[in-house]
């Protein structure tokens, strides 16, 4: 029995990215730069090279204006042909998505990632999806992290998270995973601990922000379960999944930037530049000169 192509995904997307204040008392956080494109974009970009057809984005209050980013914006399009900026009309069109691949639903109530993934049960109905965070900046142009899920998807089934490796004093940070069978990067998913105590932890897999998943796990949220923090958690409805279908971690092998945190956003922004030509040998030279 041949496995269906997941074409939609997931991004939460509605969180008031306190940690970054005060930037985002009216930028949201998914659309801070790392270096001249948005997080969001980033995440987006990877959808759409594992075969992503749609995008839903479980927005809040006072995020329009990840809606309009993709949009067309026609005042900004007229004035670029106008002064013939080829180049920067290249830029906008690599970026825009087509007419109605976006979709948007509003998280009412902040009550956890379990929560925000629900919101969007009426729009991913009775298929596989993907989630996406795009504060987790997956970086691995030539292999990215959702196009290498959706193969071990289409050989495997079931749901496919992406792990990695985190320190020993990291794992209270993350969902981790209870190791079963490997088989080279695949590991057979046995358990998923939320945010496990220090010393507690069953390994140093974490749960990095991307996850392929049966439209089952819906019936799991709609019960509103509350887990770690007081909040619906989508790594909690995820192990309900475990032994009833088939369930796989992949490991990652690029670069896992937090850019959730301030640290891993301003590193991701260094390291992207770094590999650019146009700023790259600038960035590089000022490193250089610096006194560390």
């Amino acid at each position: 029995m041949s496995i269906k192509p997941v074409t939609t995904a997931v991004f939460p997307v509605g969180g008031q990215g306190t940690r970054f204040l005060p930037a985002t008392k009216v930028v949201p956080k998914e659309l801070l730069p790392v270096v001249d494109r948005p997080l969001l974009q980033y995440a987006v970009d990877e959808a759409l090279a594992a075969g992503i057809e749609r995008m839903v984005f479980v927005t809040a209050r006072g995020k329009n204006a990840l809606e309009d980013y993709f949009d067309v914006a026609g005042e900004l399009v007229a004035s670029l042909k106008a002064k013939g900026k080829t180049a920067e009309l290249a830029v906008l069109d690599e970026t825009q998505l087509s007419p109605g691949q976006v979709v948007c639903v509003r998280q009412q109530d902040p009550a956890g990632l379990g929560h925000a993934v629900w919101c969007a049960r009426h729009i991913t109905g009775n298929d596989a999806f993907a989630v996406l965070l795009p504060d987790e900046l997956l970086w691995n142009p030539a292999a990215p992290a959702l196009a290498e899920m959706h193969t071990a998807y289409k050989q495997l089934g079931g749901n496919i998270i992406s792990v990695l490796e985190v320190p020993e004093d990291h794992t209270s940070r993350y969902g981790i995973v209870t190791p079963g069978a490997v088989d080279g990067r695949i590991t057979e998913v046995r358990a998923l601990v939320e945010k496990p105590a220090p010393g507690t932890a069953p390994s140093r897999l974490a749960a990095i922000g991307r996850y392929i998943l049966q439209p089952e796990v819906m019936g799991v949220l709609a019960r509103g379960k509350r887990g770690a923090g007081g909040e619906i958690q989508l790594t909690d409805a995820m192990a309900e999944m475990i032994g009833v279908q088939p369930f796989h971690a992949l490991t990652f092998t690029g670069t896992r930037f937090d850019c959730g945190d301030k640290a891993g956003h301003i590193t991701a922004n260094i390291a992207l530049a770094l590999a650019r030509d146009d700023v790259g040998p600038a960035v590089r030279e000022w490193l250089k000169a610096q006194q560390f």
